[in-house]
């Protein structure tokens, strides 16, 4: 009964809508809220080990408040199935671990811009990906067109302020940022897998969990410290902690019931929601051409993917 609620819930055009926003504001608050974060924390911008850390800790207190709440919620302690553990650690190490150990190799090599159009790339892997592991989520040219009108949106936006395109490729900047890309769409393909037999929000507690149990001892044993630690680190880091248990969570439950490409193509909207998030906390200018642009070319990117024919009784579930 329950799972009957909870798939109709996620399967409306409108609700799908409503939470894909719902998380890509989220992880578009963590830009600035990282950025700050790296202020309160005195990690300096080589600090990649120090990052790590920060990064371990917020996923491994996301996964713990996911946990409690399911487990509060469901008024027993539960345990991955045997038959599950194994997928859960793969979306761990692909979700968790690989993508944020090259997202912060990667940004620490390359440029801000080349670094944020890459990580957008993403939506490009899942459609691939999504071709050649399900029957009824094949490429087709309406959600190519879609993708590419989206993924112009991240240009348009990452063109404020560039004075220079550099077309270099840095593989330890430029390579690293495209496989953390690959390493979050592998693992949003083994993620609905695996909810296919268990509850996304378990799966998304202990993924997170034992992901940031690793970030941290990565950064750990690599000479990562957070040496500088306050009251308002704290708060952030909490916040930062808080957004990932909700938008990992709902985002799993959208893949679950939905097609992973028509979930997939609102991540586009996390790069401008954090540009414009960043704009109004950071003191920047929030109101730009490239700002607007960017909307309207993710929107209308979106749409084209989601767009069904009225004729076409296309199935939400596979």
């Amino acid at each position: 009964m329950m799972k009957n609620t909870q798939e109709k819930l996620f399967t409306k055009p409108i609700h799908v809508l409503a939470f894909s926003l719902i998380c890509t504001i989220l992880w578009g608050s963590a830009f600035p809220c990282i950025k700050i974060g790296y202020k309160l924390f005195a990690l300096e911008g080589n600090d990649i080990s120090g990052k790590l850390v920060f990064a371990g800790i917020r996923f491994f207190a996301a996964g713990l408040i996911t946990l409690a709440i399911y487990m509060i919620g469901s008024k027993k302690f539960v345990l991955p199935d045997r038959s599950n553990r194994k997928g859960i650690f793969l979306v761990s190490i692909t979700q968790t671990v690989l993508e944020y150990l090259c997202f912060y190799i990667g940004m620490s090599n390359t440029t801000g811009v080349k670094g944020s159009v890459l990580s957008a790339s993403s939506s490009f892997f899942v459609v691939i990906l999504a071709h050649i592991f399900y029957k009824n989520d094949k490429i087709s040219l309406r959600k190519l067109i879609g993708c590419m009108i989206g993924f112009c949106g991240i240009i348009a936006i990452n063109l404020n302020g560039a004075s220079s395109t550099d077309l270099s490729f840095h593989f330890l900047g430029d390579g690293m940022m495209i496989l953390s890309a690959l390493s979050f769409s592998v693992g949003s393909l083994i993620g609905k897998n695996v909810c296919q037999k268990s509850d996304p929000m378990m799966v998304t507690g202990y993924q997170l969990t034992l992901g940031g149990i690793l970030l941290i001892l990565i950064g750990f044993v690599t000479g990562g410290r957070l040496n500088h630690v306050t009251g308002s680190g704290i708060l952030l880091l909490s916040y930062m902690a808080l957004l990932s248990a909700i938008a990992f969570t709902i985002w799993t439950i959208l893949s679950k019931y939905n097609k992973i490409t028509k979930v997939a193509i609102y991540s586009f909207l996390t790069p401008v929601f954090g540009s414009l998030l960043s704009a109004l906390f950071l003191g920047e200018k929030l109101f730009t051409l490239s700002n607007g642009v960017a909307l309207v070319l993710v929107c209308v990117g979106i749409y084209t993917v989601n767009a069904v024919k009225k004729t076409n009784t296309e199935k939400v579930r596979n």
